[in-house]
């Protein structure tokens, strides 16, 4: 059975627990008090859950450190201290991939002129026949894994399948889509 402190202990409280030494009891507080916040900003203001869950992980871990090393002046302003976290980082990820933009955009034809000339073209509306002939499933498994990015278990809990069917599906559906484009396996 799990311990859990308190839940009318204040962020400054908290924040002082955490501060005196290694107390894994608040910092399991601190956790399940700000994660779901920090995710949340994360999902509005990056729209992508795998960078909210990054942004979770890395503001958890700046405010853990800072609250040990005690760098917070004002313990009772925990959840302010989250939220400016929250941002700051938020800008950080912005900024750098607008550098990795810029970057692209300055050094990316000289990168990538050899390579992109060796490449078949792909013919985007025969891949979208190819797509729409597949089977409902099959479809289902292409667009779900390769578009909206899901894992094999969120495309198989959705499918009501196993994670090695969902593989089975897969492996059958990239055949005929290469099949119907006519590229070699």
């Amino acid at each position: 059975m799990a311990l859990h402190l308190n839940e009318d202990l204040s962020d400054a409280d908290l924040a002082g627990k955490i501060g005196s030494g290694s107390d894994s009891e608040a910092e399991a507080e601190l956790f399940r008090r700000m994660a779901p916040r920090i995710r949340l900003y994360g999902l509005r203001h990056l729209r992508d859950r795998h960078a909210a869950d990054h942004l979770t992980q890395q503001v958890l871990i700046t405010t853990l450190e800072a609250l040990r090393a005690g760098r917070l002046r004002e313990p009772e302003k925990l959840a302010s201290f989250v939220l400016g976290t929250c941002r700051m980082t938020v800008l950080e990820l912005r900024r750098g991939a607008q550098r990795k933009e810029r970057l692209l955009e300055q050094f990316g034809a000289d990168l990538l002129g050899p390579v992109q000339a060796s490449l078949p073209r792909l013919d985007h509306e025969q891949l979208t026949r190819c797509v729409q002939n597949l089977k409902e499933r099959e479809r289902a498994v292409v667009v779900m894994t390769f578009y909206d990015e899901q894992t094999g278990a969120d495309v198989a809990s959705f499918l009501g399948v196993s994670e090695a069917y969902v593989r089975v599906i897969r492996h059958r559906a990239i055949h005929q889509l290469r099949d119907c484009m006519g590229v070699a396996a």
